[in-house]
């Protein structure tokens, strides 16, 4: 098995200097990074993860935190974070929170100190105050994605402007009774998702001289069954039904076009159907949405961290640490929020409401 001796043979550099190139650590020019890497691949060599983390300090590893595996936005983050990884060198470490209180508390109290990560990732978490607390107290970069986290900086979409801009084109293609299918009470209560969302929605409204109407609110889950289940409320049996649903994710969005095929609704010449991610399943649905590229902001929250991780070796040495942000003359961090841009994506799930339906939805009483 060949050795640093050997490298540094081939290379004509000494061992130090291999040490140096391979590992990211110290001044070497890039000239003779690349005459190195080139000597270690020609003889198959391979720095032990080990002794690089000995001499280092660092494990090269990124700790990823979600609250279950089960949903596109978390596994899509995933994919970017881990795409974004591998380029720069840092492996993957996953913890799914979606065990009893117990795992929970190990995965805190021992897993990520055990595995020795150089940072973390908390996608869309619910985290209690102690949970926080002990995320923080792992004095490592830490970046939120897909929700606020406190004091940690956060990769994040406007839910207000997103929501703002889906009802925006609901209204300028003529609609006036537009319904909301978004978050439930306690969903709300974990994320503040939900909540913007509806603000965003209902703003606009006011903006075009429509009061909400609560009666056309549902809460869900932001699943295809629990969208589905919030339509059937919403439109079955109703006296005056919508001509138009925005619904805070594209999984509530289909279930609502499901729900409409179910009753005898065409889509969307009976009722406009919009949502919110750019799901997979968009586009075979035909759904207009807005899409948030959540593989886009896994990428981010990697270029983020290892970007702290780099400015905190630069300035400490190899063993040094913080949490992901700016860093002030005291030396704490303030954490950074970067926000990602979304797109409104037209596709054929909507278009202007039928005229008879118009003509009931002008003589509606939440017109001011």
């Amino acid at each position: 098995m060949p050795g640093i001796d050997d490298v540094a043979r081939l290379a004509g550099v000494s061992t130090a200097t291999v040490s140096r190139a391979l590992s990211g650590n110290g001044p070497v020019s890039e000239r003779t990074r690349a005459r190195v890497a080139d000597a270690a691949a020609a003889l198959g060599y391979v720095v032990s993860s080990d002794a690089s983390s000995l001499a280092s300090g660092r494990t090269r590893n990124i700790g990823v935190v979600v609250p279950r595996l089960n949903r596109w936005f978390f596994t899509a983050v995933i994919e970017g974070a881990e795409r974004e990884l591998l380029r720069r060198g840092y492996d993957l470490t996953l913890y799914n929170l979606s065990g009893d209180g117990e795992e929970r508390r190990r995965v805190f109290d021992h897993h990520l100190l055990r595995n020795r990560v150089d940072a973390v990732i908390a996608v869309a978490l619910a985290l209690d105050e102690d949970e926080v607390s002990r995320l923080l107290s792992l004095g490592k970069p830490i970046a939120g994605v897909g929700g606020p986290l406190p004091g940690a900086s956060a990769i994040t979409i406007d839910d207000v402007a997103v929501a703002r801009v889906a009802t925006e084109h609901l209204l300028s293609l003529g609609h006036r009774r537009i319904a909301h299918v978004g978050g439930s009470e306690e969903y709300d209560l974990e994320f503040h998702t939900p909540g913007n969302r509806r603000l965003g929605y209902e703003s606009a409204l006011r903006d075009a001289g429509i009061t909400p109407d609560p009666s056309l609110f549902r809460g869900s889950d932001f699943t295809i069954p629990g969208g589905h289940a919030a339509a059937i409320e919403l439109l079955a049996g109703a006296d005056e039904r919508p001509t138009a649903v925005f619904a805070a994710s594209d999984e509530m969005a289909i279930g609502c076009i499901l729900a409409a095929r179910e009753l005898g609704l065409t889509v969307p010449g009976d009722l406009s159907v919009i949502g919110v991610d750019d799901h997979p399943l968009a586009a075979f649905f035909g759904l207009s949405t807005i899409a948030q590229y959540p593989e886009r902001q896994g990428e981010e929250a990697v270029e983020l961290l290892v970007q702290s991780i780099e400015d905190v070796r630069r300035r400490s040495g190899p063993r040094g640490s913080a949490t992901a942000g700016r860093r002030t003359d005291a030396g704490t961090a303030t954490p950074v929020t970067v926000p990602v841009s979304t797109d409104l994506v037209v596709r054929a799930s909507t278009s202007a409401p039928d005229p008879a339906l118009q003509a009931l939805s002008a003589d509606s009483p939440n017109e001011r």
